[in-house]
């Protein structure tokens, strides 16, 4: 039995703060899927939103529910749906696409221009119930733990990011130790990668890296990356850059310790002004690519096969909370100490809360 009302942890006015909110459950569209969620992580996106920043405030349109890293189960479809029945545990990836632009038509789904993003641009997955286009929801693998399976939103940013390149016997720099950061490293020694060296300037997320496997950590503040080579042995330079700090010192620092011919992926936003020295990436022959997202859904394949393989990401997952402790998660994640935060949706009394929707 489907409930009228629900939860749902929303942006409700045009400023900082997030609400614990009773609000309808959705109704699926002949093409949809109603999903009940079991757990969610929190996003940097959504400390945005929290925050209410500048990209929030030019983004987010309040009300909203935010969200968009989730796992659930099917509780109601479509009639016109085909592939799932009630009780399917699915994740959901969250760029819902135009299914007009030549890109779509492609199958190259990635690259469409007119993307909405769940929990961004329409509701999101910070509720009991979610509504998504059965297209957009994805049969996951139930004998991986739901924590992890909540995780693989971020997973496949990572996965997307990482695999860009033939990895095996490389040395691989990644800048920025943040959650994907720390997914990538492991990922990247799954990969067979040679060295697999993070930076950062946060001592608790250099040791979450160290835990995914780095070869080394290096806090830039204290250290620097020509003498990490040194120690381990390396003469030319890294071979493969994964920029995901999103931090302009950081790309720089990279570009400057690149082997002739590297090859660097580009997850981390930077600012509207971030310079580099630009001649040494034509004279070195560097390539960088621009990285959003997950390539549908060719990454979702992937990046099952690397868990089911043996890839552990457990230990970039910190700190687990009810949903209604949702404050105390969001403090704990704005501080820095923390790696991903989980929510748990599924409680036998749902607790009073205002209804404002």
């Amino acid at each position: 039995m489907i409930p009228t009302t629900m939860r749902a942890l929303a942006k409700q006015t045009p400023a900082p703060g997030l609400d614990l909110i009773e609000a309808p459950v959705p109704r699926p569209g002949p093409s949809d899927v109603l999903i009940r969620v079991k757990r969610t992580s929190i996003c940097g996106t959504d400390v945005h939103i929290h925050k209410w920043d500048k990209w929030a405030q030019s983004t987010i349109k309040p009300p909203m529910i935010i969200g968009h890293e989730f796992v659930g189960e099917i509780a109601a479809m479509g009639d016109q749906v085909i592939g799932f029945e009630l009780g399917d545990l699915v994740d959901g990836e969250g760029h819902i696409t135009c299914g007009q632009c030549r890109n779509c038509h492609a199958g190259r789904r990635h690259l469409c221009a007119d993307t909405q993003g769940v929990g961004v641009n329409r509701d999101g997955a910070f509720a009991d119930y979610l509504c998504l286009p059965a297209t957009n929801a994805v049969k996951v693998d139930p004998s991986i733990p739901l924590d992890v399976l909540s995780c693989f939103d971020p997973l496949g940013n990572a996965t997307h990011t990482t695999l860009q390149w033939d990895l095996v016997g490389e040395d691989v720099l990644i800048t920025g130790a943040g959650p994907i950061g720390c997914m990538a490293a492991a990922i990247a020694k799954q990969s067979a990668a040679r060295h697999v060296v993070v930076t950062d300037v946060n001592p608790d997320r250099l040791a979450i890296a160290a835990q995914m496997g780095a070869t080394a950590t290096v806090n830039v503040a204290e250290e620097k990356l020509p003498d990490i080579q040194k120690r381990l042995g390396m003469t030319e330079g890294f071979d493969i850059g994964l920029e995901m700090s999103g931090n302009p010192a950081a790309l720089r620092d990279m570009i400057n310790n690149m082997a002739h011919g590297g090859r660097i992926s580009l997850l981390g936003i930077m600012p509207e002004e971030a310079a580099i020295d630009w001649n040494k990436v034509v004279f070195n022959m560097l390539t960088l690519r621009g990285i959003y997202g997950r390539e549908i859904y060719e990454t979702w394949y992937k990046m099952t096969a690397l868990i089911q393989s043996g890839l552990d990401i457990s230990p970039v997952i910190s700190h687990r909370f009810a949903c209604t402790d949702y404050a105390e998660a969001f403090e704990l994640m704005m501080s820095g100490k923390s790696g991903k935060i989980i929510l748990n949706w599924e409680a036998d009394v749902l607790p009073e809360v205002p209804s404002n929707r």
